[in-house]
């Protein structure tokens, strides 16, 4: 395996803890959870592991500036700011919605953090204002580094391939990896990793916001691109993919009743807090495969964490609950 360059910051590896209240409540499989939402930086989140790579690799390159973009209250780019911050590169930020009058939840961090805001009101224009920051920050000499939304490249999707080896280290057994996916970077690295460290068992991703189809195309690409950066090219094709976007039709960020359920009964069993974006669309898709007996009862179903909570407290949300 090639030598790959690395920060260490998030706090690794992070738990896996059994769900015996939530099992028994929806009478299914034995359900545990992976708490990627305590990797520590800025509240913890998925991207905190992609991030390690991905400073590392601006560092090298000798950028002094991290850019990305997202959504109004982007969880990667909260940590993104955070890990720009730690580091001390400057850090843009454009971020596409309606900027709120107060600020709040992953807005506040974002400034906190000291990041700059660039703001995007129509999402068709979110992509040509992006490489506009990009390239003005180019001419000024900042030697930016842009980092894709999500995190979501080859570069970024080996901190799942780490991650699917760190639960194999575990030594808990699953029969069922579940999650949320959107941007893909997640999604590829698991798969990277099942391959790489012989995962046995199965990795469903449930859309957030993109058809199967696209998830399929995209994750298998992403995947075979971020398998040459440890070593010989492996192609995966869209077969070795498994995604489900029943559950994201309503749209992106738009609650319904099943993340508002999802969201209380991780809590009201399990203490346990999701947000309403991303782990709450997964996880009411888990329920609701469990509830239609698409999972075994005899079988374990690992519910991976991705973090997120800050959103609970957007104004958006935050009454919606």
């Amino acid at each position: 395996m090639k030598q790959i360059s690395r920060l260490h910051f998030a706090h690794l590896p992070t738990p896996i803890e059994e769900l015996p209240r939530l099992s028994a409540l929806l009478a299914g499989p034995r359900i545990l959870v992976k708490r990627d939402d305590q990797t520590g930086l800025a509240f913890g989140g998925n991207k905190t592991r992609k991030l390690e790579f991905l400073v590392a690799e601006a560092q090298e390159g000798g950028s002094k500036m991290l850019i990305s973009g997202g959504a109004i209250q982007s969880n990667h780019c909260r940590q993104t700011a955070a890990a720009a911050a730690r580091y001390g590169l400057e850090c843009t930020l454009v971020l596409t919605g309606d900027l709120p009058s107060e600020l709040s939840a992953n807005l506040l961090l974002d400034k906190l953090f000291n990041a700059k805001i660039v703001n995007v009101i129509d999402r068709k224009d979110r992509d040509r204002i992006l490489q506009e920051t990009f390239d003005n920050a180019v001419a000024d000499g900042k030697k930016p580094y842009l980092v894709p939304y999500g995190g979501s490249s080859p570069t970024g999707a080996l901190g799942y391939a780490f991650a699917m080896e760190e639960l194999m280290k575990q030594e808990v057994h699953t029969d069922w990896i579940v999650f949320g996916t959107s941007s893909g970077g997640t999604h590829a690295g698991l798969v990277l990793g099942q391959r790489v460290f012989g995962f046995k068992g199965k990795v469903l991703g449930i859309s957030i916001d993109e058809s199967e189809e696209w998830l399929k195309e995209h994750v298998s690409k992403l995947a075979s691109d971020a398998s040459e950066k440890l070593g010989e090219r492996i192609e995966f094709t869209q077969a070795d993919v498994s995604a489900n976007a029943d559950y994201c039709e309503v749209g992106y960020g738009v609650l319904t009743d099943g993340e508002r359920e999802a969201v209380e009964l991780f809590a009201k069993y399990e203490g346990l807090l999701l947000d309403p974006v991303y782990t709450g669309r997964a996880a009411a898709g888990m329920i609701n495969l469990i509830r239609k007996g698409f999972f075994k009862k005899s079988e374990t179903v690992l519910f991976w964490h991705t973090g997120g909570q800050p959103a609970l407290f957007a104004d958006k949300y935050a009454n919606k609950i």
